[in-house]
């Protein structure tokens, strides 16, 4: 295959994903963008060396291209994948073979960042709402406790709508990639909070498919927005990193394996697809225990009255 041919077939591939494999819009545009790069670079080869070369071969170069740029490798990972996927595609769908056997690279496993259970408490119990630099402070508490709360991803709470609730049982019903859906639970203080958002800040509306956040013109948030709500809590903790909703997941993951529950029921609450997803917290619960052993086990306060 040759690049004109492969122009046509990515159009054809990125219909295919969003139509029928329902993809999150993340990785369509992910998948979008790194299509477009390789796409760009084989038309540089191209124009350089004035000859046609084939799909696998530029391919190659566009890998050895990136390797010497030193880009990330999940970034790489994610190429792989995407070649993948297109090369699947293209199998099922038009027959053609082209066996590019790739291998996603081995990813350094990075632990989790997380913010303490002391730190949570002080952002979402000590902050006074004129305190906060926001024209809307319940909408932007309640956002900061239903994402700690249930652990939710940033895209998933700005599609939550009002119909999504059941306060009664204390449930959400979120949408996860590729539209996956499950059920999040939620606690009293949580209910509160959404209570007290909805019936004095939120504007008010019978609708029930309306979305839960809007801003200031009423029209549903952005995951951006989202993100820059959450950084805003950070000037009130004494830390220097940063404060985004994906590390506030991480902690309702870490905090909720810390106080024994189970891994596959975290894994079912965060929606992950594999334990293994999961198994990436754990590292903070054997610190626990560790410290529990420490404290409490027997022989070590026998030590201490030895002493």
């Amino acid at each position: 295959m040759f690049l004109s041919e492969f122009k046509e077939r990515e159009i054809e591939f990125l219909v295919y994903i969003d139509v029928e494999k329902n993809l999150s819009d993340n990785t369509k545009k992910a998948y979008k963008n790194d299509l477009d790069q390789f796409i760009k670079f084989w038309e540089q080869i191209v124009e350089k060396d004035s000859n046609e070369i084939p799909i696998r071969q530029a391919i190659e170069r566009f890998l050895v291209f990136m390797f010497h740029k030193k880009i990330d490798k999940s970034s790489i990972a994610r190429k792989i994948s995407c070649f993948r996927s297109i090369e699947r595609f293209l199998t099922s769908s038009a027959g053609i073979k082209l066996n590019f056997n790739l291998l996603r690279p081995k990813l350094n496993k990075k632990l989790p960042i997380y913010l303490t259970i002391d730190e949570i408490s002080h952002l979402l119990d000590n902050i006074k709402n004129e305190d906060l630099p926001t024209k809307k402070p319940l909408r932007d508490k309640t956002i900061f406790e239903l994402l700690y709360a249930t652990g939710v991803r940033c895209s998933e709470l700005v599609n939550i709508k009002l119909s999504d609730i059941d306060f009664d049982n204390k449930l959400i019903r979120v949408y996860g990639k590729g539209r996956k859906e499950r059920l999040v639970l939620f606690g009293d203080k949580a209910k509160n909070k959404l209570i007290e958002y909805i019936n004095l800040e939120r504007e008010q509306s019978e609708n029930l498919n309306e979305a839960l956040f809007h801003n200031n013109r009423n029209e549903i948030l952005t995951s951006r927005s989202i993100q820059r709500i959450i950084e805003m809590f950070r000037k009130f903790l004494q830390i220097e990193r940063k404060i985004t909703p994906h590390k506030l997941r991480h902690s309702f993951a870490t905090h909720m394996l810390n106080q024994g529950v189970d891994l596959r029921i975290v894994q079912e609450l965060l929606g992950h697809k594999t334990l293994s997803s999961t198994e990436k917290y754990t590292h903070v619960t054997m610190t626990e225990l560790s410290k529990v052993c420490d404290d409490l086990h027997p022989l070590n306060s026998m030590f201490k009255q030895d002493e």
